[in-house]
């Protein structure tokens, strides 16, 4: 379906990216933004320049690193396969499961928030594809840690799910807490908003009929 666009070019970058190549590099050979490069190698591990400050310190992995690394690649790739691409009905039904399990339950709202790039990016092509969407009416709210770039993450969202900045919603900046997290999202958390009744009613008669009607294969 369309929401997996340029699938060629994000296998070469994903195939770059663990030979070592910097993002910079991988987005100019294969004529896209560094940004997407980056959502689509964020979970590769690659063998890059080691940094200064460790070098002298870095270890070749060891056997069961190895296996390790090596059994989590082929269960991806046999995850990918077995997926496959997705039919209409497959697409349809995938996008009101992760609407039950993530999206806004309040009549009128239709909402989803997530801080995955490629569940956002999901949501998006799916509500574009099955339902008539007012782009204008589109709105987007960030929240993000202080200190991080609020200018890049603003375009790093923006193109991914062609939502105009003008249509962002006032941003929520986090104050770290070093007692409660350690790790942050580099782009943060955002929440896609759409108000129309008809259409959150259309996405909760999906979803009644995932969870209530349909029949759960034995």
């Amino acid at each position: 379906m369309g929401y997996r666009g340029k699938l060629a070019e994000r296998r070469q970058a994903r195939r770059l990216r663990r030979a070592g190549l910097p993002l910079g590099e991988i987005a100019a050979r294969l004529g896209v933004s560094k940004s997407s490069v980056s959502l689509w190698v964020r979970d590769v591990e690659f063998d890059g320049p080691v940094p200064r400050a460790v070098r002298g310190r870095r270890r070749d992995p060891n056997a069961l690193q190895r296996r390790k690394q090596g059994e989590i690649e082929r269960l991806l790739e046999e995850g990918r396969v077995r997926i496959g691409r997705l039919s209409e009905r497959e697409f349809l039904v995938a996008g009101a499961a992760l609407y039950a399990g993530e999206g806004a339950k309040r009549d009128g709202a239709v909402k989803f928030a997530n801080s995955d790039p490629r569940m956002i990016a999901f949501y998006c092509a799916w509500l574009r594809r099955f339902f008539e969407i007012d782009e204008t009416r589109l709105r987007l709210r960030l929240y993000l840690h202080e200190g991080l770039d609020l200018g890049a993450s603003i375009a790093f969202w923006s193109e991914l799910t062609g939502i105009p900045p003008s249509q962002f919603q006032k941003p929520y900046r986090a104050t770290p807490d070093p007692s409660i997290r350690h790790t942050k999202h580099v782009h943060g958390c955002v929440s896609v908003d759409y108000s129309c009744s008809s259409t959150h009613r259309t996405i909760m008669g999906l979803v009644r009929g995932l969870l209530g009607d349909a029949v759960v294969p034995g």
